[in-house]
């Protein structure tokens, strides 16, 4: 087997998701704009919506696992009226029901939404990537398979009403939330919808925010190359959400080696380190390595060949 070439960009990305691609679109894009195989996203997103994704290139394709990204933004434009097998506009209605007037009363509409917060059990669309068995639940679904999937815990951080319209004579609300990782905002559309006495689907979906990065730090994908991901990559420190630890040179060859470092170097981390938590070794704005804090010593839990950049101490 021919010796895998070493990556030339190592970094972290957020892209603007465009509407009607998939995320394996956007992985797919990136590696022919930066010419690099190693590209891998964190944080599916359906094709109906766009916004925030996070892609690893490179070596930084090994944090994807490690980046948890636990709480999500979205604004949804909420349509009463029906409910549709894929709990969005691209699906085929499964329930219809006549709109009430009081779904455009604005208040009632405020408080209906912020009835939503908290902690809660949602049960995920069928037409959804949780595996069933082994079997993606959608793949299930498109086969006319009937799929009940089980319902878990989720959290509704905020839930705002930002707008009270109407599309073709459909009320429509636009709604913020901000939500814990594994909620889908579908589901939250289709539960309103029966918690008003109604139905409801997501008509768009925008995500804004997935842990720290916001739109604000996406890429185009149009017009990407390798000087506009360079000027957008990610701080790997910020996102992992891990201490750093400036090492001197001198420690090169042992992080190369795998070999454990001395606790003294623990003292300048950029915040405390427990036993047992994850430190990320720097230096020159680069990451170096991820190591744990064990039994007084450092020991590399991953070294990066070529280093990730983006870092800013």
């Amino acid at each position: 087997m021919a010796k895998r070439t070493p990556s030339t960009i190592n970094l972290l990305l957020a892209v603007d998701k465009p509407v009607g691609c998939t995320s394996h679109d956007v992985v797919a894009r990136v590696r022919r704009a930066l010419s690099e195989r190693r590209v891998g996203h964190a944080g599916t997103l359906d094709p109906l919506a766009s916004g925030v994704m996070v892609v690893g290139v490179g070596q930084a394709t090994r944090l994807l696992g490690r980046v948890t990204l636990d709480t999500k933004s979205y604004i949804a434009d909420i349509a009463f009226g029906c409910e549709t097998n894929t709990d969005d506009a691209e699906g085929e209605p499964t329930r219809v029901v006549a709109p009430e007037a009081k779904l455009l009363d604005e208040a009632f509409a405020c408080e209906a939404v912020a009835a939503s917060v908290g902690p809660q059990q949602q049960v995920p669309p069928a037409f959804s990537a949780i595996s069933v068995n082994g079997v993606r639940a959608y793949r299930r679904a498109r086969e006319g398979e009937d799929v009940e999937l089980p319902a878990r815990d989720v959290t509704v951080y905020a839930a705002d009403l930002i707008a009270v319209g109407e599309v073709d004579g459909a009320p429509v609300w636009t709604v913020a939330y901000t939500v814990s990782k594994g909620t889908y905002i579908r589901a939250l559309a289709r539960d309103l919808g029966r918690a008003v006495g109604g139905a409801a689907h997501v008509a768009s979906l925008r995500r804004t925010a997935s842990g720290c990065v916001t739109l604000a730090s996406c890429a185009d994908l149009d017009g990407l190359d390798e000087a506009a991901a360079r000027e957008h990559m990610l701080d790997p420190v910020q996102v992992l959400g891990c201490p750093a630890i400036e090492v001197p040179e001198r420690f090169d060859e042992d992080i190369r080696c795998g070999r454990r470092l001395p606790t003294a170097l623990v003292a300048s981390a950029t915040a405390p380190v427990g036993e047992g938590e994850s430190v990320a070794l720097v230096r020159a704005g680069e990451l170096l390595a991820i190591a744990r804090f064990e039994g007084g010593r450092l020991a590399m839990s991953d070294v990066f060949p070529q280093p990730i950049g983006g870092v800013c101490l």
